[in-house]
């Protein structure tokens, strides 16, 4: 499995490529939205997992432009959103899965598998 993370919070995204590299999986990051969605458009991914608020573009948008481009990706959004509505948004946008920070890294993998 090939991983893309879009997220622009440092500390989290070691944390997060931690638990990857445990995992053995493969994967790039970007740090914000407008580089995320370039990678994103590569359409090399199985997986990317995008923050909702990103410098450049947020997370909706890259959702959105990427289930336009028809590009088969699993895609879980990241948001500090805990409200139905956000969900509800995010969810509408093409994620296919929506976890709300803070979370624990055992929910996470969990979400990968």
């Amino acid at each position: 499995m090939k991983l893309l993370l879009i997220e622009d919070d440092n500390r989290l995204a070691r944390l997060m490529t931690s638990v990857f590299d445990e995992e053995g999986l493969s994967y790039d990051t970007a740090n914000d939205g407008i580089i995320g969605l370039e990678l994103a458009l590569r359409g090399i991914y199985d997986v990317a997992i995008i923050d909702w608020m990103l410098p450049g573009r947020d997370g909706p948008s890259i959702c959105r432009a990427i289930r336009a481009a028809k590009i088969p990706l699993a895609i879980l959004i990241l948001t500090a959103r805990s409200q139905i509505e956000d969900k509800v948004a995010g969810l509408d946008s093409g994620a296919d899965d929506y976890l709300v920070k803070p979370f624990t890294l055992e929910v996470l993998k969990e979400k990968l598998v």
